[in-house]
């Protein structure tokens, strides 16, 4: 497989292994070991996917993600942490990750899951249909757009095919497995956490937009749409 990866990592030893094993696998890669060239770095280098390391001087990994997705960048992050507290990797997520792994790692593992994820990017684009036209919301598969009223609601590619999924199947539960299996692939390596964070962000954005209760929590199952088709 193919695609440019940018690695940010303060701790030489471990850019190495990185960088051996990404560029093995047929990837071309870019190392820096500080949050703060991070982002001057997306923009100069282009990558399809960043392994971001959480704890980094200056600027972490947690602002660093945050700075992106308030840029609308939609490449793809994988977060390195060597805390195990499930709070930071939920924070992770919440600020726009893709996936994490805990320090230490298997280098072979991160490369599995670089490359899930890459696949995940080549499908991500829903196939053309029509719109969907709600009560409340309207969404355009082709354009990859969501507006309430005039209002265009800003959401990542992820967010978009999130809500896009549930709208389509509107009145039904979905389950998270179901979820996982439409949004992010079969072969998607992470929990089901990142459902439950990712459905927290379209709420949290729909909120803005048109009011609470779009999408409802079906406890331990999933989640369903709520909205009435015109």
């Amino acid at each position: 497989m193919s695609g440019r990866i940018l690695v940010v990592e303060d701790e030489l030893a471990i850019q190495k292994v990185i960088q051996t094993y990404l560029e093995s696998a047929g990837f071309t890669v870019r190392c820096i070991d500080s949050g703060d060239q991070a982002l001057n770095a997306v923009e100069s280098f282009q990558p399809d996917l960043i392994v971001l390391d959480l704890m980094l001087p200056g600027m972490d990994g947690l602002e660093v993600t945050a700075r992106l997705r308030e840029q609308a960048s939609d490449v793809f992050i994988i977060m390195l942490t060597a805390r195990s507290e499930e709070i930071d990797r939920i924070a992770g997520l919440r600020m726009g990750a893709d996936d994490y792994l805990t320090k230490p790692f298997s280098p072979r593992e991160l490369v599995a899951r670089v490359e899930a994820v890459l696949r995940r990017q080549r499908s991500l684009t829903p196939p053309p249909s029509h719109s969907l036209h709600f009560e409340h919301l309207s969404i355009s598969p082709d354009r990859m757009e969501a507006t309430a009223g005039e209002t265009f609601l800003d959401l990542t590619t992820t967010e978009f095919i999130l809500l896009l999924e549930l709208a389509r199947h509107a009145g039904r539960v979905l389950t998270r497995d179901q979820i996982i299996d439409r949004v992010w692939g079969e072969d998607f390596y992470g929990t089901d956490r990142i459902v439950d964070v990712y459905v927290g962000q379209v709420r949290r954005k729909l909120e803005q937009a048109v009011g609470d209760g779009l999408i409802q929590t079906v406890r331990g199952v999933g989640y369903k749409f709520m909205d009435s088709p015109k």
